[in-house]
């Protein structure tokens, strides 16, 4: 591109955001070019800060006129690389984090009306405020938006009982890659009237338009939670105690995490203040909570544990006593990410495979990785309640990882091979981004492939919005 036609797009970008939004000093567009992870990194144009969705539509408008490549930009944890810009290639970074406004609460209605910059953390305690629960959980709430959690179907820990980013969306508002605004902030749970579009961009990752506003479900707030830290065995034995926790608890059953050994000591290692719950080491330990209304659930969920421990399925746990041991305990398994970070590098995998079959995914693959690659230390943990695990490979000696490094693709296939043979996915909740892209044509069929492919032509014929992530463009 001419810089003539750069340069006239950057000025009627300032004329729209005003010259303090449009970011070209590397000082202030250096946080928006490299990952969480630092595993990519990028550039762009420039860093567009728009405050309103008018704002936005006159942002795309002027990308669309110019073919110019726009990467839409949240609180920027993610971890594929699919809100980072390429390099070379002529981006607009669009940074979503103006747009930060509650809209509406209705408590009537159990819904709330939010923009896409608007942190995790804000929405839920705008809900709470009004006496609610936004059930979406994860490690990073406090900086994560809710647009990108939207734009990726974040996970987290309360899917067991809440579902999906997905399953808690009535409407969208979104910004389409010609300008055109679609408003579809309906919050109603029954509308039989033909395609559902906001589930195209539910997990789109950014590549067919602008989410900028959204319909929340909300839940009633429990009246009380019980938080138990679970020594296991091993991993069958965590199966066998959600199995007898789904029987005696039900739908109060509200998290069930898997943490292995080798995770709980990386937190105990680089995070301050963190402290092992249970005098004697275990191979596995659960993080287990019960939330409901009415009765007595720390009593009850001791009572469940102790039959457990009875009948040998649990080898000891310890039961928060209040809300600062229970923070404790979900640190633990909300800071294993952040201690692996500190450690250093690691080849990173969050595969999913029917729940039952975690303990022969664990076997199956560790075995092989061990005979492929002597010593090597994985880390496993995750949402073993919904079949989600983040199984991660490194050595423990730093030095080693030089030969990780030159064997990533084959440890990778390794662990993949063992989750198609188990009718998994190679990815439960991160996406797919710049990461994972290449993969697709490894778990998706031809006719999968041809029909996301037609999707993207439909809604992005130019291949402007965050191009090279999730499917091939013409840029790469």
């Amino acid at each position: 591109m001419e810089s003539g036609l750069i340069d006239s797009a950057l000025a009627r970008f300032r004329a729209v955001v005003g010259d303090a939004h449009v970011l070209t000093d590397p000082v202030d567009t250096a946080p928006h070019f490299t990952d969480w992870r630092g595993r990519y990194s990028g550039e762009a144009l420039c860093v567009l800060r728009p405050a309103t969705v008018d704002e936005l539509v006159q942002v795309v408008h002027i990308c669309n006129e110019a073919r110019l490549p726009m990467v839409p930009q949240g609180g920027n944890t993610g971890l594929c690389g699919g809100a980072t810009p390429h390099a070379g290639r002529r981006e607009v970074l669009v940074s979503l984090s103006r747009l930060d406004r509650i809209r509406a609460i209705d408590p009537d209605n159990a819904s709330i009306t939010v923009e896409a910059g608007c942190t995790l953390a804000a929405v839920q305690q705008a809900a709470r405020e009004a006496g609610l629960l936004f059930p979406l959980s994860l490690a990073s709430e406090g900086s994560c938006q809710i647009g990108g959690n939207l734009s990726t179907n974040a996970g987290g820990v309360h899917v067991l009982r809440h579902g999906n980013a997905r399953d808690q969306v009535l409407g969208l508002e979104v910004v389409l890659p010609d300008g055109r605004l679609w408003d579809g902030l309906r919050a109603l749970r029954k509308d039989n009237t033909g395609y559902d579009l906001k589930h195209l961009f539910i997990g789109a990752e950014g590549t067919l338009g602008f989410i900028t506003a959204a319909v929340l479900k909300l839940a009633p707030e429990p009246a009380d939670t019980a938080l138990a830290w679970v020594a296991l065995d091993g991993p069958q034995r965590a199966i066998e105690l959600l199995h007898r926790l789904q029987a005696g608890a039900g739908d109060a059953l509200n998290a069930f995490e898997l943490v292995g050994r080798t995770a709980l000591d990386m937190v105990l290692q680089h995070i301050s203040g963190a402290r092992d719950p249970l005098p004697v080491p275990a191979p596995w330990y659960a993080l287990v909570e019960l939330a409901g209304s009415g009765d007595r659930i720390s009593e009850r969920l001791e009572t469940l544990l102790a039959a457990c421990m009875e009948a040998g399925t649990v080898r000891d746990a310890v039961i928060a006593q209040d809300g600062a041991q229970a923070a404790a305990l979900w640190s633990l398994r909300e800071n294993i990410s952040e201690a692996q970070r500190i450690e250093g590098f690691s080849v990173k995998h969050d595969i999913s495979v029917p729940v039952g079959a975690i303990p022969l995914f664990l076997q199956v693959a560790g075995e092989r990785l061990e005979a492929l690659l002597p010593g090597v230390r994985i880390v496993a943990f995750g949402h073993a309640g919904d079949g989600n695990l983040h199984y991660n490979l490194s050595f423990s000696d730093a030095s080693d990882n030089a030969r990780l490094v030159a064997d990533a693709q084959v440890a990778n296939a390794v662990v993949y091979e063992a989750v198609r043979a188990l009718n998994g996915s190679i990815s439960a909740e991160h996406g797919i981004g710049q990461l994972k892209r290449s993969l697709l044509v490894e778990c998706k069929s031809v006719v999968e492939l041809d029909m996301m492919r037609a999707i993207k032509r439909a809604f992005d014929p130019h291949a402007l919005m965050n191009p090279g992530k999730v499917l091939a463009d013409g840029g790469d």
